[in-house]
């Protein structure tokens, strides 16, 4: 195992003892986009920042984890990268009780994967990185060396195309999201992995859960997306909560002049008490 900066580390039963502290198991998705911000921002040295640190001042009190989309910052060079270091270093240092995912889903084999490990984990020290499976084991084993980190496997997403392969069966009747999970759950252990799956497939939790009872998932597609936030609690949820339910743009864009941030706790804060009845109803708080 491979040491590091401890200071994003969360173990399984830390996460959830956060989830019922906080009474929420909201993720708050940073999709920050430099032609979506509130004009009045582009005039800071660091615009993309700007934006990022109001909103997670004004949402931390409600979640329990960020997730930056990589591809957000990326797109605008080497300015966009600078802004997702300095936000997860913000989050960390000023908020040491979030979950910081970097959605990347990185998925390549050898030295590649290797150096997309080191530079979600040494260098920009995210507690987890959501990778892609499809090219097997040897592509997703140098992310679990990592002492504390966690790898988030794509398994059943939300988006149209999850149709064209996901649900592929093999002569046994098994989906492939299905063996993606069984497969998976080899290399690593519960406080190691977690799955993506996309809140828009509402039933289908109850399949994932007869897969994988026990393991975390991440859940995005709620709000902007259409998926219905009660149907992933009565079908997702386990003892542990083991839920990471994701909304970006519903908050973080909520407005877009000078109360933009004022209008995202608003809406992280509405998530929350719905998350927080969804708790006690299943005799979690």
């Amino acid at each position: 195992m491979i040491k590091h900066n401890e200071l994003t580390d969360m173990n399984k039963q830390q996460l959830f003892e956060n989830i019922k502290r906080k009474k929420s198991f909201l993720c708050v998705g940073l999709d920050t986009d430099i032609k979506k911000i509130p004009q009045h921002l582009l005039n800071d040295e660091d615009p993309i920042f700007a934006f990022n640190k109001a909103i997670i001042d004004a949402t931390a009190d409600y979640c329990v984890a960020y997730k930056p989309n990589a591809a957000f910052y990326e797109s605008v060079g080497m300015k966009g990268i600078a802004a997702l270091e300095k936000t997860i270093a913000y989050i960390s240092e000023k908020y040491p009780d979030q979950f910081i995912i970097l959605d990347a889903k990185r998925g390549d084999i050898g030295n590649t994967s290797e150096m997309y490990a080191r530079s979600a984990f040494e260098h920009l020290n995210a507690s987890a990185i959501t990778v892609a499976p499809y090219m097997g084991e040897d592509s997703v084993k140098p992310f679990l060396v990592y002492e504390g980190k966690w790898v988030i496997v794509l398994a059943l997403t939300s988006n149209k195309g999850s149709q064209d392969f996901q649900f592929m069966q093999d002569t046994d009747g098994e989906r492939l999201f299905e063996k993606v999970m069984r497969t998976t759950q080899k290399w690593a252990t519960e406080d190691q992995l977690m799955f993506v799956v996309g809140a828009t497939q509402g039933k289908m939790f109850t399949d994932i859960r007869k897969v994988s009872p026990n393991h975390f998932l991440l859940v995005p597609g709620v709000g902007a997306q259409g998926g219905s936030l009660q149907d992933v609690a009565e079908y997702g949820m386990n003892d542990t909560c083991g839920l990471l339910v994701n909304s970006s743009r519903q908050i973080i864009f909520a407005a877009a002049d000078d109360t933009f941030a004022q209008a995202a706790g608003v809406e992280a804060r509405k998530v929350q008490q719905e998350m927080e009845a969804l708790l006690v109803a299943k005799g979690l708080l």
